[in-house]
């Protein structure tokens, strides 16, 4: 007896960790910040450029967000020549290769935004993904702290473009000249120095309770899994605690380069009216090495829910810093250089929240229907003088044996405004059948009978075949879609 053929096994649909699907309602609202921000940094003189998501390693450099050693961090994978490549892990490295490729063609200084996704090799958990969206400004061939006071404004202009009202953020400023005086003055060797950097940066998620655990032994976090310290004796944790949090007489020489740019920064705040946006704050430190100066951050100061009903607040949406040394890395000269990146993805769930982008879908396209299967030509017709006319419309194409309820209720499930039927008779007369889909979704909730039968006539009626654009924008314009 043959054997039975072995039934093909099904392949798992299954998201890797760390990532997450989009619908149409998270796109549209991307798409709305996305122009939104692009408008305030073209307002700033700052223009486009794109650049691949893929770059060769040892161009993206050590700076990498989690690790000390190139290929931790980050997704990499090797050529068909053995070349080592890896996914951007940020939009700044890139920036710098291009920069350096294309150094005679630029008018210095140059000011570049450019915007899309990130790719972190990083043990996802809650809000932190594995692939998330930035979109970043760049002045690169100023040296002068005006264009990181620049950066700065341009953040707080961004916010409030975005919605977010006046208090309900902050920029904050540091440098990293401060830290680095700071762990000089307790004396930190050079390679514990990135560690201490990475942890010092966690202070708003971790506490500084957290913070003290990674500049000592370790931490295990919730989910067990243990994290090594920078290993610093108890002496050194102190003194980069008092450094942190502003204790008086601890934070290193007043006369230092890190304090003096950020006197200058602050006295340029003040005179451009954005000092109750912009602060000073000695916590600030951003977690990746190539930062040489001012580092700063974009931090949202109000408080949410979360499942449990606790208090939370976002925290930081955007950052960025002075990287003197990182074009040079390719150049073998000075080539200073300061940016500004958003956080797309997470800023988008704030603005969420705020009521400031829509979390529901955008309506539908028309549904025209179809009646007769024999008449495709004629409704496919009414589709296309629809699309001319700039309004979204679909032809069903779903079984042709389905019936006009079964049609319908497709119509309902794209979100349709309206969908429009022509049977034999209203073809006779030059006419079509317009259903107003939202407007009979509230019939159900209509207790009046009055006010229900003048609902229902307004929810189906005639108009020429002829008049059907008309008819369809005089209907979306009573529901404000256009």
């Amino acid at each position: 007896m043959a054997d039975k053929p072995s039934k093909p096994q099904k392949v798992k649909a299954r998201l890797p960790r760390g990532l997450a699907d989009r619908g149409p309602a998270e796109i549209a609202a991307t798409r709305h910040m996305v122009e939104a921000i692009r408008v305030v940094f073209e307002r700033y003189g700052f223009e486009p450029v794109e650049t691949p998501a893929i770059e060769y390693t040892d161009a993206l450099g050590k700076f990498l967000p989690d690790q000390d050693r190139p290929n931790e961090g980050v997704f990499s994978f090797q050529d068909d020549d053995e070349q080592w490549l890896s996914l951007r892990y940020d939009l700044t490295a890139p920036l710098a290769r291009y920069v350096a490729e294309n150094f005679q063609n630029l008018a210095l200084p140059y000011r570049s935004y450019r915007f899309g996704w990130v790719f972190r090799n990083e043990k996802p958990g809650p809000g932190r993904f594995r692939q998330f969206m930035q979109f970043d400004a760049d002045t690169v061939g100023a040296a002068s702290m005006v264009a990181d006071a620049e950066m700065c404004m341009l953040a707080a202009d961004t916010m409030e473009a975005l919605g977010i009202p006046r208090g309900s953020y902050v920029v904050k400023v540091n440098n990293r000249k401060v830290l680095d005086g700071v762990m000089d003055q307790v004396h930190i060797t050079p390679e514990k120095r990135l560690t201490t950097m990475r942890a010092i940066d966690k202070l708003d998620r971790l506490g500084i309770e957290g913070v003290k655990m990674l500049l000592g032994k370790g931490r295990k976090d919730e989910s067990g899994d243990f994290t090594k310290g920078a290993e610093l004796s108890d002496s050194q944790i102190a003194g980069i605690v008092a450094a942190i949090t502003g204790t008086p007489g601890q934070t290193g020489d007043a006369r230092g380069p890190g304090e003096l740019e950020l006197s200058e920064i602050a006295t340029l705040m003040r005179s451009a009216g954005y000092d109750d946006r912009v602060r000073i704050d000695k916590t600030v430190v951003r977690g990746l090495e190539y930062y040489t100066g001012p580092v700063y951050e974009v931090e949202l100061t109000f408080e949410i829910k979360d499942e449990k009903g606790r208090p939370v607040r976002f925290g930081s949406v955007g950052g960025g810093g002075r990287y003197d040394g990182l074009v040079s890395r390719f150049r073998g000269e000075p080539v200073p250089a300061t940016g500004f990146s958003i956080g797309v993805s997470r800023l988008q769930a704030a603005l969420t929240h705020l009521g400031k982008i829509s979390g529901n879908p955008a309506p539908g396209p028309v549904v025209v229907t179809v009646f007769d299967r024999d008449r495709v030509a004629d409704y496919q017709r009414m589709v296309s003088a629809l699309r001319t006319a700039n309004i979204r419309a679909e032809l069903y194409l779903g079984n042709p044996k389905n019936n006009l309820g079964t049609q319908l209720k497709y119509a309902d499930r794209r979100g349709a405004p309206c969908a429009i039927i022509q049977g034999g008779d209203e073809k006779a007369r030059g006419e079509v059948q317009i259903k107003d889909l939202i407007l009979g979704a509230t019939l159900t909730d209509t207790k009046d009978r009055e006010d229900y039968l003048k609902k229902q006539a307004e929810a189906q009626f005639a108009a020429k075949e002829d008049a059907l654009i008309e008819a369809v924008r005089k209907l979306l314009a009573r529901h404000k879609l256009i």
